[in-house]
């Protein structure tokens, strides 16, 4: 008997400290404002970098997301600079919190736009003008298709060889952040997330959902054989798909290793 309250009591103490591990989430109600007007402010993207999860404010500026103490929210809206904030416990306390962000000051640059010379002749005229070996392919729920890399038998040649490699290139960036990696696919199924990166070509929302450099994802997406011209001209939920398709690609061929 003496035994099996010993360890009753054992299992009771591992659940504990397990419950101790997981942070609490708790809804935290906070309102988003122009620090210049201090009108309320609607349609702000916010996302829990922490826990991976977005909304958007009203027409208050008024928010709800889950969230725990310590995690970071981030701030994102169209011509304002974009925050990052720690939760704190009076952010639950106190539900009238609000959150100021900035508006941007724009400068336009001088633009020189040069003519393409056109020679008159049809033939030459196509053959001079720059070609787009681009390969497309079309990712689900979105309406247009874009290049994602060379889609002939060959195309695994990159991501094989830097396993093979023992300097492995792309095991040193996944490496990095792997738990960011693993919620990829998280931040894939998040609607409010998808929605923030569809509308976005900065790549700044992207690189504090992975937590790497922007210059990482562009050497990621290189050695997984994705074109210049798809990493320049992508939106952010393209270079999502495109980095998660590779990681997925990288764990099957690691794995094989």
């Amino acid at each position: 008997m003496r035994a099996l309250l010993t360890l009753f009591l054992l299992i009771s103490t591992t659940t504990l400290f397990a419950q101790d591990d997981e942070p609490e989430l708790q809804p935290l109600k906070a309102v988003v404002v122009n620090a210049q007007t201090e009108k309320a402010m609607e349609s702000v993207h916010v996302v829990n970098l922490t826990q991976v999860i977005g909304t958007i404010t009203d027409q208050n500026g008024e928010f709800t997301v889950s969230a725990a103490v310590d995690d970071i929210i981030y701030f994102s809206f169209l011509g304002f600079k974009s925050q990052k904030i720690r939760v704190t416990n009076d952010m639950f306390k106190f539900e009238n919190t609000q959150i100021a962000l900035t508006e941007l000051a724009y400068a336009l640059e001088e633009v020189i736009v040069k003519p393409y010379q056109l020679t008159g002749y049809l033939e030459i005229d196509v053959k001079n003008y720059p070609i787009n070996n681009s390969y497309q392919y079309s990712i689900s729920g979105l309406s247009v298709s874009y290049e994602g890399g060379n889609k002939n038998p060959s195309a695994v040649t990159k991501v094989l060889g830097a396993i093979l490699n023992p300097a492995d290139l792309l095991r040193n960036l996944f490496g990095k952040q792997p738990n960011q990696m693993r919620k990829l696919r998280k931040m894939k199924e998040d609607d409010q997330i998808r929605d923030l990166l569809a509308s976005k070509f900065d790549r700044e929302t992207l690189t504090e959902l992975l937590q790497i450099e922007k210059v990482d994802i562009e050497d990621i997406l290189n050695n997984c054989n994705y074109s210049k011209s798809f990493i320049t001209t992508a939106n952010d939920l393209q270079i999502l798909d495109a980095v998660s398709s590779c990681y997925e690609e990288f764990k099957v061929l690691n794995r094989k290793k």
